[in-house]
C-alpha cells in the first residue's frame, strides 16, 4: 500500500568550475590571419603566373613573340600615361555598357513573359532553343548589312551575347521559387509585374546574378572579338583595335599590354562589382555562402 506522503529527495548543488579555470583558445596566428584573406590568395597566384611569365619570356628570347612581363608592364604603363589606352577603354567601355544595359532588359521583359503566360513560356524556350547555340560573332556580317560599319552594329551582338544566358538563368531561378513565396505573393494580391519584382526576383538573385556574369563575360569577350574584326566604332576603335593595330605594326608589347588590360578590366569586374553585389545581397540574405 503506497504511503500518502511519499518521501522528498533532498535537494543538493553541484559546484561549477570558475570559468577562467576552462582552456582559453588563443588567436590564430597574423601568418594564418593574411592567408584567410582571398585578396592575398589571388595576388600570389597572379604573382606566380607573371613570374612563370617572364621566366618563359626569358628562355624564349624572342621580342617578337613572346615579350617578357616587364616589357609589357612598361608598354602598358606608357599607353596609360600617353592617354592612348584610357581612350580605347573608354570607347570599348562605352558601346559594351550599352549592349550590356539592353540585352539585360530585353532578357527580364522575355522572362517576365515566361513566368506571366504559357505563350511566353512556349516563346522563352524557343528562341533560346535557336539563338543560344549560335555564336554572337557568327551574326556580324548580318549586323555589318543591317547597321553598317559603327556601333550599332557592335550593340546588336553584344545584345545577342547577354540576352540568352540570362534569360535562361533568370528563368531557371524563377523556376526554383518555392511554392509557399508563390502562395504568400498571391494572397497579397500580387500580380504581373509586382509580382515578378517583389517575390520572384528577391528570391531568384542568385541565379540572376549568376546570368548576369555569364553576359558580362559573353559580351566583353564579343566586344573584343569584333573590334578585331573590323574595330572602327563610330569613326573611333576601341581596346580590340588597338591590339589589332598594334598587331600589324609588329608592336608585341602594346599586343599583350592590351590583351593585359583586357584580363585587368574583367578581374576588377569580377572581384569589385559583382562580388560587392553579392555581399550586400544574396550572401548579406542568407541565400549564398
Amino acid at each position: 500500500m503506497t504511503s500518502a506522503n511519499p518521501p522528498i529527495r533532498p535537494e543538493y548543488e553541484l559546484p561549477l568550475e570558475p570559468f577562467t579555470a576552462l582552456p582559453v583558445e588563443r588567436p590564430l596566428p597574423a601568418a594564418s590571419r593574411l592567408w584567410a584573406q582571398g585578396w592575398l590568395r589571388k595576388g600570389l597566384i597572379l604573382c606566380v603566373l607573371a613570374a612563370l611569365w617572364e621566366l618563359a619570356a626569358r628562355w624564349q628570347d624572342n621580342d617578337l613573340l613572346l615579350p617578357t612581363f616587364t616589357a609589357t608592364v612598361r608598354a602598358l604603363g606608357q599607353g596609360l600615361a600617353s592617354g592612348e589606352l584610357v581612350d580605347k577603354v573608354r570607347i570599348s567601355l562605352v558601346v559594351l555598357l550599352q549592349g550590356y544595359v539592353a540585352g539585360v532588359v530585353l532578357a527580364f521583359a522575355l522572362t517576365t513573359l515566361a513566368v506571366s503566360t504559357r505563350i511566353g513560356r512556349d516563346l522563352l524556350d524557343t528562341l533560346t532553343s535557336m539563338f543560344n547555340p549560335l555564336p554572337a560573332i557568327a551574326l556580324l556580317p548580318l549586323a555589318l548589312l543591317w547597321f553598317g560599319l559603327g556601333r550599332g552594329s557592335l550593340v546588336f551582338v553584344l545584345i545577342h551575347s547577354v540576352l540568352w544566358p540570362l534569360a535562361l538563368n533568370t528563368y531557371a531561378g524563377f523556376q526554383g521559387v518555392p511554392e509557399t513565396l508563390r502562395m504568400a505573393g498571391r494572397n497579397y494580391g500580387l500580380t504581373g509585374l509586382r509580382y515578378v519584382l517583389q517575390i520572384l526576383v528577391p528570391a531568384a538573385l542568385p541565379s540572376i546574378l549568376s546570368g548576369l556574369k555569364i553576359g558580362w563575360a559573353f559580351a566583353w569577350r564579343t566586344l573584343i572579338a569584333a573590334e578585331l574584326v573590323f574595330g572602327a566604332s563610330s569613326g573611333q576603335g576601341g581596346l580590340g583595335w588597338y591590339i589589332f593595330q598594334n598587331r600589324n605594326e609588329l608592336y608585341t608589347d602594346r599586343v599583350f599590354a592590351g590583351l593585359a588590360m583586357v584580363v585587368l578590366i574583367g578581374l576588377l569586374v569580377e572581384n569589385l562589382g559583382f562580388a560587392t553585389l553579392e555581399r550586400l545581397t544574396v550572401r548579406r540574405w542568407g541565400q549564398q555562402r
